[in-house]
């Protein structure tokens, strides 16, 4: 079986840890279990561009329980678990595409080795595979289901090539879902963010003056942990309302030019490029730790500032110290990837199930309605994303309250008034 890991001897501790995830996912075993009876997938070919972790494995497995022939390659370069890999290759036949560390120019091969399989759905986290398919192999357009996308930054590309006119298939915008959003960007990414900024760095966040850039619902996760872990917390941002809401929450908001000068700790979260340039961290306090948490490594400028250092030194893994020529010394985490995925290992499984869950049942969707969606972006229906709450809440034991009949009414009448 055509695929590139590592070392595939790797594959018995990456099984154990795909077990382990998957004792934490009980709506997307639920799924798989519903797909191997129906195989709502048998006879597609779908492509994955995911991180290539432990929860990934798992929804590979639904999909291919479903009857999906697949490929997985990583979408970012440091998020790939080597043995998570092997495993995925080696115990379950699934071909993969994906070494921790690999440069740009294997990315790439690996983005063509799984298009290369011609599927029929493609499943992105960043757009990178669409993008590839409208640009560089557009000949397989006219086979294309449908795609599905995990996460903002790839909506927002999803979106702007809607705009422009270049959108030729129909595509999931499964990061639109309450159940993904709401729980995936706000906890997901505010507890495994921390987590990587820890590992990286084992400094004590008690206590320091943190900012972060952006308050949509990453930054939102994020700026709520730090602050329970006794961060002061400050926020920058470019939308008056989300500004207006950090301030009703109880944060701080200051302008970037300004929380640089006695930040200890800045974590960009916002989905755009150079949102600290080159100019804004010449200004910032000596010795500030500086870490990304959004898609792509284009954040802060990274490479300008490695352009203007006088000297870098590699303290721990994922953290390196970078001196200026005024003797200024700034820590970068993770090169300026995804902090939590680079230095930690992503989300929880528990919060990865339901984005997982939408992910699957996105591409059952995509099947069942081929011959009714035209190139557009499409939310996963609402009654998709109410079940998968209710899945999540029954594997967690709880139970809720159901409108009575006579509610029910009321709520759909104009009739009755006060």
């Amino acid at each position: 079986m055509k695929s590139d890991v590592k070392d595939i001897k790797l594959a018995p501790k990456g099984k154990l840890k795909i077990e382990w995830a998957g004792s934490q996912m009980k709506v997307l075993k639920l799924i798989g279990e519903r797909f191997a009876k129906e195989k709502p997938l048998k006879g597609i070919t779908l492509g994955a561009c995911l991180h290539v972790t432990a929860e990934t494995a798992n929804l590979m497995i639904a999909l291919k329980s479903g009857g999906a022939n697949l490929a997985l390659c990583a979408s970012n370069p440091l998020s790939t678990q080597d043995d998570v890999a092997a495993s995925l290759v080696e115990d379950f036949g699934i071909p993969c595409f994906a070494i921790k560390g690999e440069d740009k120019n294997t990315y790439y091969k690996h983005l063509n080795a799984v298009l290369d399989f011609h599927p029929q759905i493609t499943m992105d986290d960043g757009a990178d595979l669409v993008t590839l398919l409208h640009t560089e192999r557009k000949s397989q357009l006219p086979k294309v289901l449908g795609s599905t996308e995990e996460t903002t930054t790839g909506v927002i590309r999803l979106r702007a090539m809607l705009k422009d006119g270049t959108l030729k298939i129909p595509a999931m915008a499964v990061n639109d879902s309450n159940t993904k959003h709401m729980f995936d960007n706000r906890y997901g990414t505010g507890q495994s963010t921390i987590d990587g900024i820890i590992r990286a760095t084992n400094v004590l966040l008690a206590g320091k003056w943190a900012l972060v850039v952006g308050y949509g619902w990453c930054g939102r996760g994020v700026a709520n942990r730090l602050r329970g872990m006794g961060a002061n917390v400050a926020i920058a941002e470019v939308n008056p309302i989300k500004a207006l809401e950090a301030v009703m929450d109880g944060f701080v908001v200051r302008t970037i030019k300004e929380a640089l000068q006695d930040n200890d700790l800045v974590v960009t979260a916002t989905g755009n490029k150079h949102v600290l340039s080159v100019e804004d961290l010449k200004s910032a306090k000596d010795g500030m730790i500086i870490a990304n948490t959004g898609h792509f490594n284009v954040e802060f400028d990274y490479e300008g500032l490695v352009k203007i250092a006088k000297s870098r030194r590699q303290m721990r893994d994922n953290l390196e110290e970078i001196t200026l020529e005024n003797g200024k010394k700034l820590f970068v985490l993770g090169e300026g990837r995804l902090i939590n995925l680079s230095a930690a290992e992503g989300h929880p499984p528990d919060v990865m199930d339901m984005s997982f869950a939408n992910q699957a049942l996105a591409a059952e969707f995509l099947v069942q309605n081929q011959d009714k969606l035209e190139a557009g972006v499409y939310t996963i229906p609402q009654e998709l994303d109410d079940m998968i709450a209710k899945l999540k809440l029954e594997s967690l034991g709880i139970k809720i309250d159901t409108l009575t009949a006579e509610q029910k009414k009321y709520l759909t009448s104009w009739h009755e008034g006060t």
